[in-house]
């Protein structure tokens, strides 16, 4: 790779990193040991692109298509650049003579190696963005729920598994944790989904509340979309809840991290009800001081319970 290749590889893979600071609490931050922080990152890394795919959010250019042996005509094609992208990360987990094209796959796979990390996780990352290709609807709260099995979870299951605390109860309260903190960002995002023909919000408690899509489309929520969001965000206060224990099973630096993530959602979650649940005027955002308020409570709870 040439000195300019190199420095553009470097600075599109820098791109997709730096969207970690507009996360509800930091992916990697300060006070984890040098090496959680580094792996942390490059699944981080992973994430944010395969999301960036499926959104076709991209930078400019077409230097991803490129790493990836797309023709850059065809960058805009996102069902092709996520089966690309799958063929680019199953090197990651190949042998040591199929060496990964794109910068944060070849990133990935020494933190694959180290911590003993399996395909599926990363996997199934890919295959919730194949499935926004081509579904925009869920009927049912049980569907909402399936689609998070693949979009949110194994990221909380990746974290699980770099730190070395796996375990089937953790696994268990951690899928909680995060698909409740998936539903979160679905309501934060309302309207931008709707931009991109996508709801996420189940059609049988739209119709429940008598909310169309047209409500959704308004500059400001009214009455009926208000109450349907105050309904999924009691939905997942709950999730976030049941998933708290696993805060209390783990000790240290992890347990301050985690006890970070489960905050991040419920000081979303507060802002949204500071707006009175209009999600439609723009995404509600936690503020600091909330969110260390919140990291107080669950660490607190987190001792009574640990």
């Amino acid at each position: 790779m040439t000195g300019t290749r190199q420095a553009r590889a470097e600075a599109s893979a820098r791109a997709t990193l730096d969207k970690a600071a507009d996360e509800n609490f930091p992916v990697a931050p300060f006070f984890l040991p040098r090496a959680w922080r580094d792996d942390l990152m490059a699944v981080y890394g992973y994430a944010r692109l395969v999301d960036d795919i499926g959104d076709g959010d991209l930078a400019p250019g077409g230097a991803d298509a490129r790493h990836l042996g797309v023709d850059p005509a065809k960058a805009d094609d996102r069902l092709v650049m996520l089966d690309a992208f799958e063929t680019d990360l199953r090197r990651v987990f190949a042998g040591a003579d199929a060496d990964p094209h794109h910068p944060l796959l070849s990133a990935l796979r020494p933190v694959v190696r180290r911590r003993s990390l399996t395909p599926e996780p990363f996997l199934g990352l890919i295959e919730a963005n194949r499935q926004d290709q081509l579904v925009g609807r869920y009927n049912t709260y049980d569907e909402l729920v399936a689609y998070c099995e693949l979009s949110a979870n194994p990221v909380g299951r990746l974290v699980l598994q770099i730190t070395g605390t796996a375990s089937p109860e953790r696994l268990r309260l951690s899928d909680s944790i995060c698909t409740g903190l998936q539903i979160v960002e679905h309501l934060q995002d309302v309207g931008e989904d709707l931009g991109r023909d996508r709801i996420y919000l189940p059609a049988e408690d739209m119709q429940r509340f008598h909310v169309t899509e047209n409500d959704l489309a308004a500059p400001n929520a009214g009455v009926p979309v208000r109450a349907l969001i105050a309904y999924e965000a009691d939905r997942a206060r709950r999730l976030l809840d049941e998933g708290t224990p696993l805060v209390g099973s783990v000790h240290g630096r992890l347990r301050l991290l985690l006890a970070g993530f489960v905050a991040g959602g419920r000081a979303a979650l507060t802002a949204i009800a500071g707006a009175g649940h209009d999600v439609l005027a723009g995404p509600p955002k936690a503020t600091k001081a909330n969110l260390l308020r919140e990291v107080g409570a669950v660490l607190r709870r987190a001792r009574r319970e640990g």
